[in-house]
């Protein structure tokens, strides 16, 4: 028996303006059984993650660039 999906997670490869994420929103909602669609706004810890996911990215390139 074949597994059920009961939903989607989609992430953006950017932080967009309200205006276009309310546009995608709606799009969203034209798709056959799509029943709910939230909209989830960045924030300061948004930022700090990115920020730490970076230098930890910088820390690994210098470390293998040494080598």
């Amino acid at each position: 028996m074949s597994k059920k999906v009961k939903g989607f997670i989609v992430t953006l490869e950017e932080d967009i303006n309200e205006k276009y994420a309310e546009a995608i929103k709606q799009a969203l909602f034209l798709i056959k059984g799509v029943s709910d669609v939230s909209i989830s706004n960045a924030d300061y810890d948004d930022k700090i993650n990115r920020t730490r996911i970076k230098n930890e990215l910088y820390k690994k390139i210098f470390k293998m660039l040494e080598n």
